[in-house]
């Protein structure tokens, strides 16, 4: 049978049966003439039928950390022999090659190839469609910001996700999240030190996780609790833990399995952190040593550390799957990261990593699964970079081990670029990148890894100019309030943008940062002493677009009805080249004038409309916009 028609649910379930029982000799003959060949005639038509226009609802991508070529192959060979098939990793129909080197940010090599890359550099190649250097979390050479994949799909109004097995802070998922000019400042107490321009206190987003509480993705599915436990050392939240700062936020906070089975919904963000740090492998490590091949070969255990399996990254995938399509208006995108294979390659633990690649797997059998039943979604599957491991004909002078494969075979699994309790190196080759689903022809060939973010993002449709999507923001303030009064200011139609900061003025007074949640807000000030009119200016922390609005301080009782809305610029952000082309000026023309008796500045009667229609929307999804202010 053809892999092409695999994708479909029944069969991806039942092959998940194949996968369990992977320890077991194959029974299929391999001596005959076309025993081992894996085409059943002409694939003509099964292409065409697999080749689909462009344009999905939603987007799922799967990443193996460290899954080259050769990882596969092993894991394949020892799990369902050489003969067999992956029953997700192999399943997908259309087939591709990337280039995933990165850039020297030296100024010797200035932009010239890295061929060796880091996760951090290469995930952000994907999530952000620009090649940077290694260690960068979404940040260009120079280390200014650039907007993911994740949070543009958040500005378009889809629901979004980010699951892995390692620390939520680790290079893949966060380059989803953040934008740092260093991978390892996971939190405030790492980011004063290693990415000080990041940091908070001088006036940047903070560290990976502060910026990922930013960020808002519906769904956040991993390990690296530890992390949260830090304190806030400047900002709205300085002094309160990173938990206490994240149920203040609103998020549904969980740490056990059985606190996520109670999860029904992503109305309000979702974040599960299971482990302080990295998830425990599916096999017990079974590490390489110096003359390792000439042992006889072993099989490998399971881990009795390993997560319960409503732990398990496939568990966590459809979890995520769920709650995302169960509420999602628009769509949603979600990246999916088995990110062990890579850790335990560079412990030259081949058990571990093949048991990674094996929960990959069965994650991406979910993926199908649902792809096949919906009918509308892309599916992913791909690595960030090659790595060390090598099946071999004989003991090395390096390190190796030797397996007993689903073959009843031997494989001798070879490692060569560090010694015995080194860090076995990444390594520099193209990788496969394969694809089912609307679009999935766009992998084809050779591609480059930043071409997979252009592949998701015209998939989806997604406006990529921050700045434009934030073009529309409004201010709605009341016509007029007594002295020492507390007031209300809402803001919408800033999309673009994650927080924002606001200023009062003529005082001036600064009502510090708060959550952008559906592109509104909802905030409370106390109106100054000084009789006459003030100013409100909140301001789009990523794109720079700014709002205001006047209303006026008077001595007798104020109007409980009258509301101005604000005339708003854009500006062009300072990280995103592509905000350039945003609207200058969002309110001008005709209609826009005062209100008799108070100077309150309006817009023309068309937008009071619609920003009064935008207010209902706002007290229906009343349940975000209360973490807003």
């Amino acid at each position: 049978m053809s892999t092409l028609t695999r994708a479909g649910s029944a069969l991806a379930l039942a092959a998940l049966a194949l996968a369990l029982g992977a320890t077991s000799a194959t029974a299929d003959p391999l001596t005959g003439t076309g025993d081992a060949a894996r085409n059943d005639g002409d694939q003509t038509q099964a292409l065409r039928d697999a080749v689909r226009d462009p344009g999905a609802r939603n987007v799922i991508l799967l990443i193996g950390d460290g899954m080259g070529d050769s990882e596969i192959t092993v894991a394949r060979n020892y799990l369902v022999g050489a003969a067999g098939e992956l029953p997700g990793i192999d399943a997908l129909p259309v087939t591709g090659q990337y280039t995933t080197y990165s850039l020297h940010a030296d100024d010797q090599l200035y932009g010239l190839p890295d061929y060796t890359p880091d996760s951090a550099a290469t995930g952000t190649a994907w999530a952000t469609g620009t090649k940077s250097y290694d260690g960068a979390i979404s940040v260009d050479l120079d280390g200014a910001d650039l907007p993911s994949l994740l949070e543009i799909a958040n500005a378009n109004g889809l629901r979004t996700g980010d699951v892995s097995t390692a620390e939520i802070q680790d290079a893949t998922p966060a380059v989803q999240v953040a934008s740092v000019t260093s991978r390892r400042c996971y939190g405030p107490s790492t980011t004063s030190t290693q990415c000080p321009t990041n940091a908070l206190e001088n006036g940047g987003a903070g560290s990976i996780s502060e910026q990922l509480l930013d960020t808002r993705a519906d769904v956040t599915l991993g390990g690296g609790a530890a992390s949260f436990d830090e304190t806030a050392v400047a900002g709205r939240w300085a002094g309160q833990t990173l938990w206490q700062q994240a149920t203040d936020r609103g998020y549904q906070v969980v740490r056990t399995a059985a606190e996520l089975a109670a999860v029904t919904s992503a109305d309000a963000p979702v974040l599960g952190l299971f482990t302080p740090g990295n998830f425990p492998t599916r096999f017990a490590p079974a590490y390489a040593t110096a003359g390792g091949g000439d042992a006889a070969p072993i099989t490998c255990s399971e881990n009795p550390d390993r997560l319960t399996p409503d732990l398990s990254l496939a568990a966590l995938t459809t979890k995520a799957i769920d709650l995302l399509d169960s509420d999602a208006e628009n769509g949603f995108f979600l990246q999916v990261e088995g990110a062990s294979i890579d850790k335990r390659d560079h412990a030259a633990d081949a058990c571990g990593q093949i048991g990674e690649t094996q929960d990959l797997d069965e994650a991406v059998q979910v993926a199908l699964d649902f792809a096949a039943a919906d009918g509308n979604t892309l599916v992913i599957v791909t690595a960030d970079h090659a790595h060390t491991s090598q099946i071999v004909d004989a003991t090395t002078p390096g390190l190796s081990i030797s397996l007993t494969t689903a073959d009843g075979a031997p494989m001798l699994v070879s490692y060569g670029t560090a010694p015995q309790g080194g860090s076995q190196q990444h390594t520099g080759s193209q990788l496969r990148v394969a694809a089912y689903g609307p679009g999935a022809a766009n992998v084809a060939g050779l591609t480059d890894q930043t071409d997979t973010f252009f592949t998701i993002a015209d998939a989806l449709g997604l406006e990529r100019d921050l700045a434009s999507l934030s073009a529309d923001a409004t201010v709605t303030l009341p016509e007029s309030v007594a002295p020492g009064q507390p007031f209300e200011i809402r803001v919408a139609g800033l999309a673009g943008d994650k927080t924002l900061s606001a200023l009062l003025q003529s005082d001036p007074v600064d009502l510090g940062a708060s959550d952008v949640v559906d592109g509104a807000a909802v905030l409370t000030a106390t109106a100054p002493t000084e009789v006459g009119e003030h100013t409100v200016t909140v301001t789009g922390t990523q794109t720079g677009v700014s709002a205001a609005a006047t209303f006026q301080v008077v001595a007798s009782s104020p109007s409980a009805t009258a509301t101005a809305t604000a005339t708003a610029t854009a500006e062009a952000s300072p990280t995103d080249p592509a905000a350039s082309t945003a609207a200058a000026v969002i309110a001008g023309g005709g209609g826009s004038g005062s209100l008799p008796g108070t100077g309150a500045q309006v817009l023309g009667a068309t937008l009071v409309a619609a920003a009064l229609i935008a207010l209902g929307l706002l007290l229906v999804r009343a349940r975000r916009i209360a973490h807003a202010a």
